[in-house]
């Protein structure tokens, strides 16, 4: 006889929740990935007002001795992080526990270029006690990995995180 594995019912996994006793240094996991278009460093250029020749101008782009070619504005690649990140599952059973976001830093150890396609790989690095028992704070390291196993911007995250009632 053969037997099948049934899903959980949608409420069943509605219910799932992570709190911060949860989030323990070391607990790690990977987004799905997302491709930079131009139209994508394009749009941002516009709504963000950074037209820096290096991002928007494909002639003086390619005379740039260090890379000759242009690049994907850093703060577009954080941002494509941050909504890659919302899109796992461990974020939505994390989501309702999140009261906010106290920081964000944020380095780019390798270019990224237009047609470049990333993921993100999320580690709870630290896991701190408030003076409020109800709340903890939360530090993620999210690393953008390119297709070619590099990688291309590196933010630590922190976040205020609900504690599990008592």
């Amino acid at each position: 006889m053969q037997t099948s594995l049934q899903a959980p019912p949608p409420a069943e996994l509605a219910a799932l929740r992570y709190w911060w006793e949860d989030l323990k240094p070391g607990v790690a996991w990977r987004t799905s990935t997302r491709t930079i278009t131009e139209a994508d460093v394009v749009q941002f250029a516009t709504y963000s007002g950074d037209l820096n020749r290096a991002h928007v101008d494909a002639e003086y782009a390619a005379t740039l001795p260090m890379y000759g070619q242009r690049l994907v504005h850093g703060m577009l690649v954080v941002s494509y992080m941050a909504g890659l990140s919302t899109r796992t599952m461990a974020y939505q059973m994390l989501e309702p526990s999140l009261l906010g976001l106290l920081e964000v830093r944020c380095k780019f150890p390798a270019p990224t270029f237009i047609g470049d396609t990333i993921a993100v790989d999320i580690e709870v690095v630290e896991q701190k006690e408030t003076s409020k028992s109800e709340r903890g704070v939360v530090t993620f390291k999210r690393t953008a990995i390119n297709q070619r196993g590099e990688a291309v911007a590196e933010c630590l995250v922190t976040q205020l995180v609900s504690r599990r009632p008592s």
